[in-house]
C-alpha cells in the first residue's frame, strides 16, 4: 500500500514556503513602491496573499506534525506497558498456574467421589466443597487476567478519583510473584485516610509498574522493596524505595533522559523512566529521584490533590 502523500511530511518542502514566498513579497512590495496606485494596491494585495497563504499551509503543517509526534508518544507508552508485562511474564505465569493446580486436584477428587457409585452425605460435602474451592481459583485466574488486560489495553486518557493505595496494590500484586522468586520482599506503608486523587488510573498505574520493575532489578536477594503514600500539603505522594546499589551522582541527573541505562545490552531499553517522568508531568505532578551510592534509591511521585 502507498503512503498517503497528504500524511507524509516530506512530500511538500519547505522551500517555497521559507524562501520563494518571502522573496515573491517582498518583490511585489518593492514594485508597488513605484507602481500607479492602483497597480500597487493590487501588488500590495498580492504579496499580502501569498504571505497569508503560505502562513495556512505551514500551520496546517506543523498541526499535522504535532498530531503524528501525539500518536508515536502514545504507541512508544503502549509498547512499553507490553515491555514491562514482559518482564514479569515468569512471575504471572505462576500466579496463574498455581489456581490452575489447585483446581485440577479438586477435580481429581470430584472424579473419584463420582467413581464410587453410590455417594455419602460425608462424599457429597467433600465434593461440594472441592467445587467451592475450583470456584474460588476460577475468581482469582479471573482477576489476575482482568488487571493484566486492564492494564494492557488501549484506553483514551480518562481522569477519575481513585485510591492511592489502590492503583499501588494492584500493580504490587503483579510484582510480588518475580519478587519473592527473587529473594526480595516488598513491604507495604500507605498512608491512613488519604485523599482520592483525580488522575488517570491506567498511566498511573504504568508509572508504578515501571518503579517497581526498576527497584525490583536493582534490588539483590535478600533486599526489601519498600512502597508507601504519604501526603504534602495539597499533594499526595508515591514513594518507591529499594535497598540496592543506588545510582552513581553522576548519573542521577540523566535517569529521566530517553535511551539512557546502565543496565547490560539487551537488557533494557532505557525508557521506562523518560516514560514515567512525561506521564506524571502530563498528570501534573512530578517524580524525583534521591540516591546515595550503596544505599539504593527512592523514587517519589508526587500529584496534586
Amino acid at each position: 500500500m502507498k503512503p498517503d502523500p497528504r500524511s507524509d511530511s516530506s512530500a511538500t518542502p519547505l522551500w517555497p514556503h521559507t524562501v520563494l514566498t518571502p522573496m515573491l513579497a517582498g518583490a511585489a512590495v518593492l514594485a508597488a513602491l513605484e507602481s500607479p496606485h492602483l497597480v500597487g494596491l493590487g501588488l500590495a494585495l498580492f504579496a499580502g496573499g501569498l504571505c497569508v497563504g503560505s502562513a495556512l499551509l505551514l500551520a496546517r503543517r506543523v498541526h499535522r506534525g504535532e498530531r503524528a509526534v501525539c500518536e508515536l508518544d502514545l504507541r512508544l507508552v503502549q509498547s512499553q506497558k507490553l515491555a514491562a508485562i514482559g518482564e514479569l511474564s515468569s512471575g504471572i505465569a505462576h500466579e496463574i498456574n498455581n489456581p490452575l493446580a489447585i483446581i485440577s486436584q479438586e477435580l481429581d477428587l470430584v472424579r473419584d467421589i463420582a467413581g464410587e457409585g453410590e455417594i455419602s452425605a460425608e462424599d457429597l460435602a467433600e465434593a461440594r466443597d472441592s467445587l467451592r474451592e475450583i470456584g474460588k481459583q476460577v475468581e482469582r485466574c479471573r482477576q489476575i487476567t482482568h488487571k493484566l488486560l486492564g492494564f494492557a489495553r488501549k484506553m483514551e486518557p480518562v481522569l477519575q478519583e481513585e485510591a492511592l493505595d489502590r492503583v499501588i496494590e494492584d500493580m504490587a500484586l503483579l510484582v510480588e510473584r518475580e519478587a519473592a522468586g527473587r529473594g526480595v520482599a516488598i513491604v507495604r506503608d500507605y498512608a491512613a485516610e488519604l485523599p482520592l486523587v483525580r488522575t488517570d488510573v491506567p498511566l498511573l498505574r504504568q508509572v508504578v509498574l515501571n518503579l517497581l520493575t526498576n527497584a525490583l532489578q536493582a534490588t539483590p536477594a535478600g533486599g526489601t522493596i519498600t512502597l508507601s503514600t504519604c501526603r504534602t500539603e495539597a499533594r499526595a505522594c508515591i514513594v518507591v524505595a529499594d535497598t540496592g546499589e543506588g545510582i552513581a551522582p553522576e548519573n542521577l541527573a540523566k535517569v529521566f533522559h530517553p535511551f539512557f541505562t546502565t543496565k547490560e545490552p539487551g537488557k533494557g531499553t532505557g525508557l521506562g523512566l523518560s516514560l514515567s517522568h512525561g506521564i506524571v508531568e502530563r498528570l501534573g505532578g512530578s517524580l524525583t529521584v534521591a540516591s546515595t551510592p550503596g544505599h539504593g534509591a527512592t523514587f517519589t511521585v508526587s500529584l496534586p490533590l
